[in-house]
């Protein structure tokens, strides 16, 4: 057994001040005469003798009550752990916050558990400790130790988040405000502890005791809306968009007849019934007939129970009353794509000369066409090198007079490739990559007999073993004919020979050159975003608007309404929303009393996923070398206080001596009142 606080045992030496007056005490006897004491002798005898067992008792139930009143406030405790804690506390407590929590346990929410379980947490400790209280949210006011009393009050304060965030993430930012404190550093997280963010074999600071405190329900189904997007990226006016929606059951069991539906324009439109196998998923397509152009909204929405927080979709996209496409010349348009973009509806071709190209102009176009430039100029390759960053897309056809050395010098920007010098020589073109987007899905038969082009004079292009291109077309001597090459956000194509008649017949296929134009101008590259993911600080990228001049404010309306940072980016804006947006929906983006754009904002699917560590695979989590976990299972957690208090002290006993001192002063009562009691206890005087 040891002491709390063994300098109270120097308080035993008041044990003496019960003896002292017991050795001392003279009681001043009644005189009662007698005539005849032949009687009395042997009551007198009688009587001295109890009245000393007496006393005697007494004086053992005062010493003993003493003495465990004592003991009482030296603390006792019997050690349990490998250490015990003396002085002062510093408690960081972390309350799981996110949706995963909304799950029952029984008939309660297990996020009231956790609360429960962090009240009695705080309450086990004594009023002189520091406590700190964090959430998902990772809140400035938490980022600081607080009364208990203050703790308590925060914990009325919590409310469910969206945003969620990594264990070991949570733990670092608990140490970093203990790590300071000269103190007992006491770690406790409560949570359902879901896989999806589970990760605290990250672990690596070891300053605190680290204690795991699982709140979690039955395992639960859940259906979810996990991606939301458009097969061609860019809705087309009057055409069959494809929008693809993917479907996961996070379930150990399949789901049968999930409806699926979608809402526009304030109408329902069902998608259909669907059955989803076990932890599977289903892929499903809607065709989108667009009849108006500007920013369009549409929710898709899941039926499913008890979690609904990933049930719904948003999204929203601009609709293009035209796509917009440059052709850049040196001597003059080329007829063939004049008139074939004339056939093709929604479509605009435009055309520039090199020599008189306006550079600003470069954001409104969807493909740019170089035919058969003699050389590019730097000014172009650093205007067009930020265009291909910001996901733009250009085609290049090189003049059979072309200065290799500026067109290698642009190549080499992008790892594309240098051209070698030019040859006039009949080339086949034997093959066509029906993988890429660009020829994906355009014939209906794989095994059609398609008539592919070839070229009577090329330029021979020799890719470096690191460059990122991807054939499109190639010649049978597997040559490159057609390329694609990545630009961070946009695409390069380039082709071995030029675009005139003389060299290349390609313009003349309609069936390859018409659907091989098309998918190049109305698919995106860029980071188009049908809906963003709620975080912690989210940027939103307006690409649909920028003024030119003056001074410009948007303000984002929704719940409530603010005004976002706003940071200009080359063509675009970039809008920090910070952390103002809480609640999944549309957030339309306006300057003055003009809508610029609709913002669609989800919430993050990482919870959707229900998966749970068990206490078993908790106590098993492969940790770095000096970092442990105490679990405190749910057994422990029935009477928490008494858990902790022998975690961190030991088996306590100062209740029980605190009980021995309420003992032996009952005892002591009944010896005065009932020992002896028909006794006389005076002594006789004669």
């Amino acid at each position: 057994m040891e002491f709390l606080y063994p300098s109270f045992l120097w308080a035993l030496l008041s044990l003496a001040i019960p003896i002292v007056i017991h050795l001392f005490y003279f009681r001043r006897y009644k005189k009662v005469l007698f005539t005849n004491l032949r009687f009395l002798k042997e009551v007198k005898e009688e009587t001295s003798n109890k009245n000393k067992l007496k006393q005697l008792l007494i004086l053992a139930a005062r010493i003993f009550a003493l003495a465990c009143l004592v003991f009482a406030f030296a603390q006792p405790f019997i050690p349990t752990g490998e250490s015990v804690k003396k002085g002062f506390n510093a408690i960081s407590i972390f309350i799981d916050n996110s949706f995963s929590m909304g799950a029952a346990k029984g008939e309660i929410p297990i996020s009231d558990v956790a609360l429960e379980r962090a009240r009695s947490l705080i309450k086990a400790y004594s009023q002189d400790d520091k406590f700190q209280i964090i959430t998902h949210d990772l809140l400035g006011r938490h980022q600081r130790l607080v009364s208990q009393e203050d703790a308590l009050s925060m914990l009325d304060e919590i409310k469910p988040t969206c945003v969620v965030q990594p264990l070991s993430k949570i733990v670092n930012r608990q140490n970093q405000l203990l790590k300071n404190e000269q103190a007992n550093k006491i770690i406790y997280l409560i949570s359902d502890f879901q896989k999806s963010i589970n990760d605290l074999q990250e672990i690596r600071d070891t300053i605190s005791e680290i204690n795991l405190v699982p709140v979690q329900s039955i395992q639960q189904r859940n259906i979810s809306i996990d991606s939301v997007w458009f097969e061609s990226q860019i809705p087309v006016l009057h055409q069959d968009n494809k929008l693809i929606i993917r479907v996961k059951n996070h379930d150990q069991q399949d789901a049968e007849q999930v409806r699926i539906s979608l809402f526009k324009d304030n109408e329902e439109k069902p998608v259909g019934i669907r059955d989803i196998q076990a932890n599977g998923e289903v892929t499903d397509t809607i065709s989108l007939i667009l009849q108006s152009p500007g920013i369009h909204q549409a929710t898709i929405v899941v039926k499913d129970y008890p979690i609904q927080f990933d049930d719904k979709y948003y999204i929203s996209f601009l609709v293009p009353d035209t796509i917009q496409v440059l052709q850049i010349y040196d001597q003059q348009p080329d007829p063939y794509l004049n008139a074939l973009f004339e056939g093709i509806k929604y479509f605009k071709l435009s055309n520039q000369s090199s020599g008189q190209l306006n550079y600003q102009s470069l954001k409104n176009y969807q493909l740019v066409i170089f035919n058969e430039l003699n050389s590019i100029s730097s000014g172009l390759i650093n205007e067009i090198n930020q265009y291909l960053r910001d996901g733009g897309k250009v085609l290049v056809f090189p003049s059979a007079n072309a200065d290799l050395n500026s067109y290698n010098q642009f190549l080499s920007s992008w790892k594309g490739g240098k051209l070698g010098a030019f040859q006039k020589i009949k080339k086949d073109v034997g093959t066509l990559n029906k993988q890429e987007y660009v020829f994906k899905e355009v014939y209906l038969s794989t095994e059609k007999n398609i008539k592919l082009p070839s070229s009577n004079g090329h330029f021979p292009i020799t890719h470096p073993a690191e460059s990122p291109y991807r054939d499109l077309m190639n010649y049978r001597d597997g040559q490159s004919f057609l390329s694609l090459i990545p630009t961070e956000e946009g695409h390069l194509f380039l082709c071995a020979a030029p675009l005139q008649s003389q060299y290349n017949n390609l313009s003349t296929q309609a069936e390859v050159f018409v659907p091989m134009l098309y998918n190049m101008a109305v698919t995106s590259t860029g980071k188009q975003n049908l809906s963003y993911i709620i975080a912690s600080r989210n940027t939103v990228l307006l690409g649909n608007h920028k003024p030119s001049t003056g001074e410009f404010v948007y303000k984002v309306q929704g719940p409530n309404e603010f005004i976002p940072g706003q940071t200009p980016d080359n063509n675009k804006m970039v809008l920090d929303m910070a952390d103002q947006i809480k609640q999944a929906g549309f957030y339309p983006i306006t300057m003055g009393a003009d809508t610029v754009d609709i913002i669609s904002f989800n919430y993050d699917r990482t919870e959707s996923n229900l998966s749970l560590t068990s206490e078993d695979q908790l106590s098993n989590t492969d940790l770095p070398e000096g970092v442990k976990l105490n679990i405190i299972d749910q057994d422990e957690q029935v009477n928490i206080s008494s858990t902790i208090a022998e975690k961190d002290k030991g088996i306590v006993l100062w209740k029980y001596f605190l009980l021995g001192t309420l003992l032996f002063l009952f005892l002591e009562i009944l010896l005065i009142r009932f020992f002896n009691r028909n006794t006389p206890i005076s002594k006789l005087d004669l």
